[in-house]
């Protein structure tokens, strides 16, 4: 796997890792990190564990930091611009997001004019600051999409997404652990990364 720090242009301007396989990747991941107000940003532990699975069988992936905090409404625009910046090097793109990165990617796969292979959203909460609601933006997600809970999460309010994606009949994946996976990246990154990779 090869790394290298990315600039992602836009009105907020916001540096990302690129984690690419060896050879050439036709497809990419852009990886949405937990909120930034409570020291999310794109090295994040489940992330990571993401992108080393999608690099290991051929997928790359851009893990980005958000810019300056903005209720949701800019870091929403930062997930788009990332997903932009990616769609003019790759042939597929796909969307992943933890916790509040959830939330955003949901958001961003529901609103930017870029076609996606596929979306995962791990522990995603319903509504932002800003008065986003990802649970709402689900119905405008056009690419396949799962959602992946921990039964034990009492730190976002992850229900009415899960209830929205069955609604849906999108993919819904319960993993027995806390908000933060404790202990469990691997568990994440096996359950998120056979959809991703196959899907993109």
């Amino acid at each position: 796997m090869q790394q290298e720090t990315v600039l992602v242009p836009g009105a907020r301007d916001v540096e990302a890792t690129l984690d690419s396989p060896d050879g050439n990747a036709s497809a990419c991941v852009v990886l949405c990190p937990p909120h930034p107000q409570h020291r999310g940003h794109r090295g994040d532990d489940r992330l990571v564990a993401v992108a080393e699975y999608l690099t290991e069988r051929g997928v790359a992936a851009l893990r980005f930091d958000y810019g300056d905090w903005d209720e949701g409404l800019g870091e929403r625009e930062d997930a788009r611009n990332a997903l932009r910046w990616a769609s003019e090097r790759y042939d597929t793109v796909g969307l992943f997001g933890f916790s509040f990165g959830g939330s955003i990617a949901a958001l961003a796969a529901a609103s930017v004019d870029v076609t996606l292979c596929a979306v995962s959203l791990l522990a995603p909460t319903a509504e932002l600051e800003a008065g986003l609601n990802a649970a709402d933006a689900l119905a405008d997600v056009a690419a396949p999409l799962q959602v992946v809970y921990a039964t034990r999460d009492t730190t976002a309010d992850w229900e009415p997404v899960v209830e929205a994606a069955r609604e849906l009949d999108c993919e819904v994946v319960e993993l027995d652990a806390d908000h933060f996976f404790v202990g469990k990246t691997d568990r994440v990154a096996e359950a998120v990364g056979p959809f991703l990779a196959q899907s993109c």
